[in-house]
């Protein structure tokens, strides 16, 4: 798992502290003392879901908080196998500890985080890192990105993590993953395999065309990004996208 540069904007203030302009509001909830407002994509489910409140409403029952409004500008598609609402989640305990000077350890916030999701414990340290078991058991992870580009495509279809996982036949590595410092990039392609890509390409075969168009490009490496339905490719300079993507949500940057 490596952290990229494509992000929402949280911002978490004192009651009274909140100005929110409803005209560009897209979803607003209120939980115990807990007031969140998000605006951009939408965002699906319940008040009650939603993992800023949750992070809220279990660090309240451990510190008796005062009341909070939380800001929440969503550009991370959702359903996208970026794990944008787990990131969500870690950077709002952040911001609570910061704002409220909590005496919180790295480990103790790491526990927190597992139990709303079994990778909101990898945007804590925000590094590249192998994850075990659930995803929430991590080692650090050395490889030399500094020369590497990354472009994520997201076509706008959004995949469950429920669907994804229903269709999954997970299978041994052919190799240890923890080698992959020691493997060059170019021979990534016959290492790795995302396990996801042989359910989800067949039920939406464009992601499976955008994967295999990156390598025309110029991808050193390519994959479905997590259960999907992102789509990553890895190059040695900056890539030049076709045109015909210009209506999918993108990011381009550095490693």
């Amino acid at each position: 798992m490596v952290p990229v540069g494509w992000k929402d904007t949280l911002e978490v203030v004192g009651r009274g502290e909140s100005i929110s302009d409803s005209s560009i509001l897209t979803g607003s909830a209120e939980v115990g003392k807990a007031r969140f407002y998000s605006y951009g994509i939408n965002i699906p489910g319940s008040a009650e879901s939603n993992l800023c409140i949750q992070v809220y409403s279990l660090l309240e029952k451990w510190f008796n908080l005062p009341a909070v409004d939380i800001h929440l500008l969503k550009t991370i598609p959702i359903g996208a196998g970026l794990g944008g609402g787990s990131a969500d989640a870690a950077f709002c305990l952040r911001a609570l500890k910061s704002y409220f000077e909590l005496r919180i350890s790295d480990a103790e916030a790491k526990e927190l985080l597992s139990g709303l999701g079994s990778d909101c414990p990898f945007f804590w340290d925000n590094k590249p890192a192998f994850a075990f078991g659930r995803g929430n058991e991590l080692r650090p992870m050395e490889i030399d990105f500094r020369e590497s580009w990354i472009a994520l495509i997201n076509p706008g279809i959004a995949i469950s993590t429920q669907m994804a996982y229903a269709g999954v036949k997970p299978k041994p590595s052919s190799i240890d993953l923890t080698m992959l410092p020691d493997i060059p990039m170019e021979a990534w392609s016959e290492a790795i395999h995302n396990d996801f890509e042989d359910s989800v390409f067949p039920q939406f075969p464009i992601i499976g065309e955008m994967k295999a168009r990156l390598y025309e490009l110029g991808a050193t490496y390519a994959s479905l990004s997590g259960s999907g339905s992102t789509v990553f490719g890895i190059f040695d300079r900056e890539p030049n996208l076709p045109k015909e993507w210009g209506q999918y949500s993108k990011w381009i940057g550095k490693l």
